[in-house]
């Protein structure tokens, strides 16, 4: 009994370490196009971000957890030695939670997707050699790090085409934003609550037939499009303004837009990543109450409102440095620039979400912004901070993989038989 208390406390106090890391710097990834626009004050970004980050993490955290948990590694090989396998995932844990603290002092936005996966391959294959990973499902998992950045950035570059073609470059600019702005609205909000009732709520025990989600999404959604066309309707111009002035007030519809983007970005950002913090808690919890691999026992609610808590800590601590990073260094986002890029985010994450794909929020958001800075060419992207970024997310996977290493065969020493 006295080895579960120290198991579980100690998967407790590094999956903390770790949803905290993630908060301090992959939160950079929900809310550093808002605040690099303008849309939104550091201060109420990170009140934007700590609500739905939560939100996400705890009502649709669960379906990416569980790929998390048991796709990694082959857990029958470990079956011999379940507490092996506890220390491999405490060890995967407190080496990504160190790489990031790491990255965040430094103001890197890393992938802690990769950190992760990189940790729990590097304890695996120490432990028990090279059939211990599920490569096949590895594999699936890098091209999905491949072609998330490629499929934001495409999604981007067409949603901001879309806007400059319906609004921008039309005569009267602000009276098109008014008609068409909502759109966009529907849109983000209708795909958050979609993934909401399919994947999300199934974890408090609320369940929704496909008409009855399909129904009520698209009912909250037009309900919010149409409360942001009454705020845009309130901005008043003359439709004779210059096309210079009436743009920088289509700047500032899409800047009341971003809010909810932003609260789209934050919730897919929460749902998805808080399985890199709390699938390896899973792990621990279940062979620590179960005393085998088997892994059959649901994921308790209260594990992922320990991975939601965790992120809004480190978001609220430490997460301005590599907001500063995302949000201004790589090139210059406006509202209008900003919205595309969360919206695409948004959207590929919350699918990956819902499918169980564990992708990086790090390269699908920057992929996003790559995206709409490409509109104007190359020259408007800072390709010396990109390169820098690229070289960070290559150094991530070893990295976690030597962390893990190093603090598997030190744990193995001092841990107690379960």
């Amino acid at each position: 009994m006295d080895a579960y208390y120290i198991y579980v406390g100690l998967a407790l106090a590094f999956g903390l370490f770790m949803a905290w890391g993630i908060g301090a710097n992959d939160v950079a990834n929900a809310m550093a196009t808002s605040i690099g626009s303008g849309a939104l004050t550091l201060k109420k970004a990170l009140i934007v971000a700590g609500v739905f980050e939560f939100a996400g993490a705890v009502l649709a955290g669960g379906e990416v957890t569980s790929t998390i948990r048991k796709g990694m590694v082959d857990a029958t090989l470990f079956a011999d030695t379940p507490g092996i396998l506890a220390i491999g995932m405490l060890s995967a844990l407190l080496a990504a939670g160190t790489w990031l603290l790491i990255a965040s002092i430094r103001g890197w936005p890393v992938s802690t997707t990769h950190s992760i996966v990189g940790a729990i391959v590097g304890f695996a294959v120490v432990a028990v050699g090279f059939a211990a990973v599920e490569w096949g499902k590895i594999g699936t998992i890098v091209l999905s790090w491949v072609i998330s950045p490629l499929t934001s950035g495409v999604i981007a570059y067409g949603i901001f085409l879309s806007i400059k073609r319906l609004i921008l470059v039309r005569k009267n600019p602000f009276k098109r934003a008014k008609r068409y702005a909502p759109f966009y609205v529907f849109v983000a909000v209708t795909l958050i609550v979609l993934v909401t009732m399919f994947k999300g709520l199934k974890h408090i025990g609320l369940t929704f037939t496909t008409l009855e989600a399909y129904s009520l999404a698209l009912l909250l959604g037009a309900f919010v499009a149409w409360l942001s066309r009454i705020a845009i309707s309130r901005i008043r111009i003359d439709d004779n303004a210059r096309r210079q002035f009436q743009h920088k007030r289509v700047e500032t519809v899409f800047a009341i837009l971003m809010i909810f983007t932003a609260c789209a970005m934050a919730f897919a950002h929460g749902s998805n990543d808080v399985a890199n913090a709390i699938g390896p808690v899973a792990a621990v919890v279940s062979i620590a109450t179960q005393g085998s691999v088997a892994q059959q026992a649901g994921l308790p609610i209260w594990i992922l409102v320990v991975g939601g808590f965790g992120i809004v800590i480190g978001l609220g601590t430490y997460g301005r440095r590599v907001i500063k990073t995302v949000g201004s260094q790589i090139t210059n986002l406006t509202p209008v620039r900003g919205f595309s890029a969360e919206i695409a985010a948004a959207f590929t994450i919350v699918v990956a979400s819902g499918t169980g794909m564990p992708v990086s929020t790090t390269h699908t958001l920057i992929g996003a912004v790559l995206g709409v800075g490409l509109v104007k060419g190359t020259s408007a992207i800072d390709l010396v901070v990109v390169k820098g970024i690229f070289a960070s997310w290559l150094v991530t996977v070893p990295a976690g993989a030597l962390l893990s290493i190093v603090y598997f065969l030190l744990l193995r020493q001092v841990m107690p038989p379960l």
